[in-house]
């Protein structure tokens, strides 16, 4: 039985929480199989010049007296790239579960993804994007791999904005081999260089997912009315926000998102967005979920 995220929110190991979460997902990163001279039979297919003959199929020849070579398709590992908003407005806390905030979501969603990845046999790595620096965790296979970037996961804060263009260039490196780029972010400072980042990425025929995560009262509005609460990012401003300013604030939160939504449809980027009070498992499942049509997910 899934368990709610109040329960996971409280949970001080890691490991398990990735273990349960995945016990029923079943789903991998991506197909993980191409076309060639593999070990697991695909199809058959006419012989072609250039074919080798060990690939000829001779029962089948005296059967149909034509030349017939065995398709298999062979293991294709891509490697997966995490990166993650660690900037302060994600930790903005859930109003209804007690413990569970945006941070605390994406890192484990990360873990997720890595834990998969790992799994694959594919390589792994980590960017970590907060108090204007991009920390990078190079990308490698192997449980030891997996150790270190759950490590660092483990020990990122939410803190101060995103890095500039300038600290985000030695992250850009990873555009050299073919990757699938995972990036969980409130999309709050959007268009950013962090969005900027991540077209470049994609428009370098990169895979590149987003998962954008809202509280339930950032979708709504459900925000305790009168409560005074301080911009976690740039002036130190105290706000307070009335029940007669709900209306505006979900009008002008629509319109935001909205226009997250079309720049990356724009750009072909796959965007899954979720509230944090929901099951992991779900948001997972649709995160994963091989953008054959790229558009926003809810």
């Amino acid at each position: 039985m899934l368990q709610t995220p109040a329960l996971l929110a409280h949970a001080a190991n890691l490991d398990l929480v990735i273990r349960h979460v995945l016990a029923g997902l079943g789903h991998g990163i991506h197909a993980g199989r191409e076309r060639g001279a593999g070990v697991e039979f695909s199809e058959y297919r006419a012989y072609a010049p250039g074919d080798e003959w060990r690939r000829v199929d001779w029962k089948l020849l005296a059967r149909a007296d034509r030349y017939y070579v065995r398709e298999a398709e062979r293991d294709s590992h891509v490697a997966a790239w995490l990166w993650l908003d660690a900037s302060a407005s994600m930790a903005e806390p859930s109003y209804q579960i007690k413990g569970l905030d945006k941070l605390w979501t994406a890192r484990t969603a990360l873990a997720c993804v890595a834990a998969i990845a790992q799994r694959q046999g594919d390589a792994f790595g980590l960017v970590v994007c907060g108090d204007g620096r991009a920390e990078v965790t190079p990308a490698a296979r192997g449980p030891r791999q997996l150790q270190r970037v759950l490590a660092a996961l483990a020990r990122t804060s939410a803190s101060g904005g995103l890095p500039d263009a300038t600290a985000l260039k030695t992250a850009l490196r990873i555009a050299a081999a073919p990757a699938i780029v995972f990036a969980a972010t409130d999309c709050l400072d959007w268009p950013s260089p962090l969005s900027e980042a991540l077209q470049r990425l994609r428009h370098l025929r990169h895979d590149v997912r987003v998962l954008a995560l809202r509280t339930q009262a950032e979708v709504d509005g459900s925000f305790p009315s009168g409560v005074a609460y301080r911009e976690r990012e740039g002036a130190a401003t105290l706000h307070r926000l009335l029940a007669t300013d709900r209306e505006t604030y979900r009008d002008s939160a629509y319109a935001h998102f909205a226009g997250v939504a079309a720049h990356c449809r724009q750009h072909d980027i796959a965007l899954t967005e979720a509230r944090i009070e929901q099951p992991l498992e779900a948001v997972l499942r649709s995160w994963l979920r091989p953008p054959s049509a790229r558009g926003a997910r809810r």
